[in-house]
């Protein structure tokens, strides 16, 4: 999978870019978990560039990383990623983004739209099917204004699996339905990786969601966190951030 090869000389550091010929009709910004996955990440950056220029959209990348050895915490990773953004611009729609899925079809437009979007509802792992109605992972869009009112990802999800789960009820709860574009339209390439298993306290903390989603989210996310700290890379945004057990928090305070 290939499109023209961006230009590297019109990307402003930290990832940004818009066309210079026209007015961009759409402005987001990718916000990326990362951890250990190195060409995975070159992968997703050289690709990702090209794709989102062919489609003529302003647009800005943020890698958040997580440097701690505590297991992967994917939901708080975009908290971060979503929060630290909106310190440099104002950003209408975000689009949280797996590192090892790209998008293959061009017509599939990185947008938001007015529910929040399952973008990555046909991969080909799957055989390009969707496995069941409530998944909302990989790749998914929302409005500002939609993640602020589901308070953004729960912060609870150490290890695989659970806080995309998570946030599929936390939209349910607040009276929005979930929209997925044509599948002939939202197929994906999942780079090959190891498959982990969920945990069973993550299989836990989704018995107890709605109990949650007010207290643990954006509004909470920077008490599992030591220190966070950003480089401006040339092809993306570099989110450092090292992470803590709520046991440590505790802790410390």
């Amino acid at each position: 999978m290939s499109y023209f090869k961006f230009n590297e000389s019109e990307i402003r550091p930290g990832g940004h870019w818009e066309p210079s010929h026209c007015l961009a009709q759409h402005k987001v910004a990718l916000i990326i978990p990362y951890r250990n996955r190195r060409k995975h990440l070159e992968n997703f950056l050289s690709y990702m560039h090209s794709f989102l220029q062919a489609q003529l959209i302003e647009y800005s990348i943020y890698v958040v990383e997580q440097t701690s050895k505590f297991a992967f915490n994917r939901g708080l990773l975009f908290n971060i990623g979503y929060s630290t953004a909106l310190r440099y611009e104002q950003i209408p729609c975000f689009i949280f983004h797996d590192v090892d899925l790209l998008p293959e079809n061009i017509e599939h437009i990185y947008a938001c739209t007015n529910m929040p979007r399952h973008m990555s509802s046909s991969v080909n792992t799957f055989r390009y099917q969707l496995p069941y109605g409530t998944l909302f992972g990989g790749v998914v869009s929302m409005l500002q204004a939609q993640f602020q009112m589901v308070n953004g990802f729960p912060n609870r999800y150490f290890g695989w699996g659970g806080e995309d789960d998570d946030l599929f009820m936390r939209v349910i709860n607040k009276g929005m339905n979930i929209v997925r574009f044509a599948p002939e339209i939202s197929r994906y390439y999942m780079l090959p990786h190891i498959k982990e298993q969920a945990p069973p306290e993550n299989l836990e903390h989704l018995q107890h969601v709605t109990a949650y989603q007010e207290r643990d989210g954006l509004n909470d996310y920077r008490r599992y966190c030591s220190s966070i700290k950003e480089v401006s890379e040339l092809l993306y945004m570099h989110i450092i951030a090292d992470v803590l057990l709520p046991e440590e928090y505790n802790q410390v305070q």
